[in-house]
């Protein structure tokens, strides 16, 4: 595959920070102050398995084309022309500018095909300023932290969809004429504690000894790739090297990769929080179930080794209520007992898989949000803050993957989270949403009377 994008948008809203962070150099000098860049850059750029040709650009401003600002703008206009789609950013923390809205029509006159990207979207500010961006008319935008890497995973969604010939995979042309293969696979993760079986679950699944295994801990070092096809669906795995506490890391080679099996998580669509059925829930596997949940990836729950726990009549509808205890936060996650060396569970574990996918991708209609909204507030009002009782005005779905909601209220600063709990947790049971992230973000409808002068 090969295709250029071009990174464009207004001085310091993050471009250098995100080309360093697509080719994986600091090869663009990053400062606070506004227009360092000047020429236009180029450098290959990777993101999961898309390889390209990705353009640094200087900041869009006004200016005369004999000035020095206005050359800096040709060569600007000239990296749009050569590329096949344009990243452009936005402060997520500013908000959609007037001179944001100014060169979106430039980016849309282009003709180009366009991907709208909130970056600095990290904290409240950033996500109140990514659903602004919605104002500029270029379609979703994609909230990343290019400083952080965060988002990455949706940028690369983004481009699929933006460019979806350049971004097929080489032999795609050459596969059999099956309807499922023209499909795009879904990406999974096996993520947990060293030892607890990883690589002999993808080996059982392959039905190959196809990743190296034993009894020792720590085998797997990079995060391995393998594809494959259950039941007429194709799947990317990924095996990933056993994570342990931060403070029991030492050695550089281990830093590393944890760093690549953190980077398999952030890229998967789908992952496999995998546990020892013998010593389950120890502390590390809540905080790896915990950062699973925190990036927004669809989760399910494995119990491996199955086959040496006593078997008792019970021993499933305990590990469904150890669950539940240790993650409140994904209520009703998928649970799976299985043993990779004999294969049993693994037809439960993949239907697992694809209806934690499907409840992921899941959207629900405005109109239903409202009454459910209505419904709820009946039922449990809002608390009054200094005398005055909170007001929900209505609420949508912003985007899916994982489902992300927005509630439009008065004070919405003073919604206490016990409350946006209660409705987090309705939004789940209403519209069938076990198990998955679920994303709630508050927003105070614009007072008409701010600002105006008093006589």
């Amino acid at each position: 595959m090969s295709f250029t994008i071009a990174i464009v948008g207004r001085p310091n809203v993050g471009k250098s920070t995100l080309f360093n962070r697509l080719v994986g150099a600091r090869r663009a000098l990053v400062d606070d102050q506004p227009g360092v860049t000047r020429d236009r850059r180029e450098g290959e750029g990777r993101l999961g398995d898309l390889s390209f040709t990705v353009i640094d650009t200087a900041g869009l401003e006004d200016a005369a084309s004999d000035t020095l600002v206005g050359k800096m703008q040709s060569q600007t206009a000239t990296a749009v022309a050569d590329a096949d789609a344009v990243l452009f950013l936005v402060d997520a923390r500013a908000g959609a500018t007037p001179v944001d809205r100014s060169f979106a029509d430039l980016v849309r006159k282009s003709g180009k095909p366009a991907i709208l990207v909130a970056n600095k979207s990290e904290g409240r500010a950033g996500e109140a300023g990514a659903l602004e961006s919605y104002t500029l008319k270029l379609g979703d935008p994609i909230a990343i932290s290019a400083e952080h890497g965060e988002g990455l995973a949706d940028l690369y969604e983004a481009l699929r969809s933006a460019l979806p010939e350049a971004t097929r995979a080489p032999d795609a042309d050459h596969e059999p004429p099956v309807e499922v293969a023209a499909d795009k696979p879904i990406r999974i993760a096996v993520v947990g504690r060293p030892n607890t079986g990883k690589s002999t679950l993808i080996n059982r699944l392959l039905g190959e000894e196809r990743l190296l295994t034993g009894p020792e801990a720590g085998i797997t070092r990079d995060a391995i790739a393998v594809d494959l096809v259950w039941r007429g669906r194709p799947l990317r795995v990924y095996d990933t090297a056993g994570l342990r506490r931060r403070s029991r890391i030492t050695e550089k080679l281990e830093k590393l990769s944890t760093a690549d099996a953190l980077n398999a998580i952030r890229f998967a669509e789908v992952v496999v929080v995998l546990l020892d059925a013998m010593t389950p829930f120890e502390e590390q596997d809540t905080r790896i179930a915990d950062l699973v949940e925190r990036e927004g990836r669809a989760i399910v729950v494995a119990f491996n080794k199955v086959d040496l726990v006593e078997r008792t009549s019970g021993v499933r509808p305990r590990l469904r209520e150890e669950t539940d205890r240790a993650l409140p936060q994904v209520k009703g996650v998928p649970v799976v007992a299985l043993s990779a060396r004999t294969g049993e569970g693994l037809d439960r574990l993949m239907a697992a898989i694809f209806e934690a996918h499907e409840v992921w991708n899941r959207r629900a209609p405005t109109a239903a949000l409202n009454r459910f909204l209505a419904h709820a507030a009946e039922a449990n009002p809002p608390p009054a803050v200094r005398g005055r009782r909170i007001r929900l005005d209505y609420m949508t779905q912003a985007k899916a993957r994982p489902p992300t909601f927005v509630l439009f209220s008065s004070r919405a600063a003073a919604l206490p989270e016990s409350y946006r709990r209660y409705l987090i947790n309705g939004l789940r049971e209403a519209f069938k949403l076990p198990g998955t992230p679920i994303r709630l973000t508050l927003r105070a409808k614009a007072n008409p009377y701010a600002g105006r002068k008093r006589r």
